[in-house]
């Protein structure tokens, strides 16, 4: 290092403590760090915070560690914080975060006593627990904004049992099928995706609380009555285990992504249906906007902005994984403030945009004729002409697939679609490839090449025949009525678990008529 450059870095350095300050927060930590983190702590963690304080105090009660009556002082003091005021408040660098804040407010007006609530408790406990009640709130908003679309999916199917399209592989016509057959597909990957949030909540409701900092504590706490009280289906056991862990955050993110990804290859096919060219589909006007200077326009914007949230989800949650690779195997900020808001930002999206597609979906017009039309004119049937040369004449698959394949190109060399070959154009690619007669006559080549009779012979369990897809149709309500009610159990279980925290902590004021300690 040169004498100029050793002699400068001083002056840098007291320049730099001039302005950030020599204790800490320094200025840019607290603007880059601590402002958002409590901004964010604000909105989203005082709730569970509060019921968090709530709990651990009735605990300490029961279990004789805090004295009734300072409970009552503690609890007086939780009653007495409003959310509101609380919310107003600007961060000022007094008091790290919210939780500090809080702890503040309680001993200035309960007294000293109030630092008692803090016994066998750590902020390391407390943060994961707070991130876990905000996820599991979010999850249930988003599963039942994913169930009204999976069920509008299927309500919209069940309208187009017969409704004939073609469906396409490799973006190209392939075969003739049914629009409810398209439908099912796409709401059993949903179903699946809601089965994966399902068991992302059954991960994320579980309780860290009493592992403290990470080795529980040498006071006799009872970790199972705090998770029944918040709501908690059972403990995160191992205390370890209950810090470090991030499982419960990557599982709730790729769910997430996944059902985002999956939705949003769904979304582009309902947007080229939506095309003038395409002219399948036409979005309600609620979803459609008029261009600013083209009056004839009609924009979906509605599935637009649906597929740049969708998109938008999933690269959120996309980053709550990568923030976590390569992190250790411990309680570290990687997995805390910076990290969280990723997550919920997926989680809000999913709450929005599924809701979103739901009433678009729910509806959308269909241009029926136009459909079938495309598919009585594409040449997608004659799969089904190779297969009745096998059953009716029988031919081996290969003999017939090349049969009906020169039968095709005799007819384009004409001029004609696919209701246009005959039985004459059959016989003759017949002697081209098999080398002999074969005796077809035009009753058959009417009945292979339609795609009405394409779709209703295809009965196998998950085709598109009409009646199977009813059968399916039938099976999808019912797994959206074992959804429904999972969530309503879910929700249910939620609501039982306040009314025993607000009854316990009757029971710490001594109001008349609140139950007794437990034994």
């Amino acid at each position: 290092m040169s004498m100029e450059r050793e002699e400068r870095r001083p002056c840098l350095r007291e320049a730099i403590l001039a302005q950030d300050g020599r204790r800490f927060p320094g200025k840019s930590y607290a603007d880059a760090v601590l402002v958002p983190i409590f901004e964010q702590a604000k909105r989203y963690l005082l709730q569970p915070m509060l019921a968090i304080h709530r709990a651990h105090l009735v605990m300490l009660v029961e279990q004789g560690l805090l004295e009734a009556d300072a409970g009552r002082r503690i609890l007086a003091a939780l009653d007495g914080i409003d959310p509101a005021e609380v919310a107003a408040r600007s961060y000022d660098g007094r008091f790290e975060d919210l939780f500090f804040y809080i702890e503040q407010l309680l001993i200035e007006r309960a007294g000293e006593v109030a630092g008692n609530l803090h016994i066998a408790r750590s902020r390391n406990d407390m943060g994961v627990a707070m991130y876990r009640m905000v996820l599991r709130r979010q999850i249930l908003q988003v599963a039942e904004a994913m169930l009204a679309l999976y069920r509008t999916l299927a309500e919209l199917a069940a309208e187009h049992v017969d409704t004939l399209t073609l469906a396409y592989t490799h973006t190209q016509p392939a075969q003739p099928t049914t629009l409810a057959h398209y439908l099912v597909a796409a709401a059993d990957v949903l179903g699946r995706d809601l089965a994966r949030l399902q068991r992302a909540y059954d991960l994320v409701n579980r309780s860290p609380l009493g592992a403290a900092a990470l080795t529980t504590s040498g006071f006799p706490v009872d970790r199972r009555r705090v998770a029944e009280l918040l709501g908690f289906d059972g403990l995160v056991e191992n205390s370890y285990d209950a810090i470090a862990s991030v499982d419960y955050l990557t599982e709730t993110a790729a769910a997430l992504q996944l059902a985002f990804v999956h939705t949003g290859r769904f979304v582009q096919d309902l947007l080229v249906w939506c095309t003038h060219e395409f002219g399948a589909l036409k979005l309600a006007d609620a979803y459609v906007q008029c261009s600013s200077i083209m009056p004839q326009k009609r924009n979906p914007v509605g599935l637009e902005h649906a597929r740049a949230l969708l998109s938008s989800g999933a690269a959120s949650a996309a980053a709550v994984i990568a923030m976590l690779h390569n992190t250790p195997f411990g309680d570290i900020v990687d997995s805390e403030d910076d990290l969280q808001p990723h997550l919920w930002q997926a989680a809000e999206v999913g709450a929005r945009v599924f809701r979103l597609l739901a009433n678009i979906t729910g509806t959308v017009e269909v241009n029926r004729p136009l459909l079938e039309q495309r598919a009585r004119a594409s040449f997608a049937t004659v799969t089904e002409l190779a297969d009745a040369l096998v059953r009716e004449k029988g031919l081996d698959f290969r003999s017939a697939h090349g049969v009906v394949s020169r039968a095709v190109r005799r007819a384009e060399e004409h001029g004609r679609q696919a209701a246009g070959i005959t039985a004459a154009d059959v016989a003759a690619a017949a002697r081209e490839v098999l080398g002999r007669e074969l005796a077809v006559d035009d009753d058959l080549v009417r009945r292979a090449l339609d795609p009405a009779v394409f779709v209703a012979v295809r009965r196998v369990t998950g085709g598109p025949a009409p009646d199977e897809v009813r059968r399916m149709l039938a099976e999808r309500e019912a797994t959206a009525d074992r959804l429904a009610g999972w969530l309503e159990a879910r929700e249910r279980s939620l609501a039982a678990a306040r009314q025993r925290l607000e009854e316990a902590c009757r029971a710490v004021r001594g109001e008349r008529g609140a139950p007794t300690f437990r034994d």
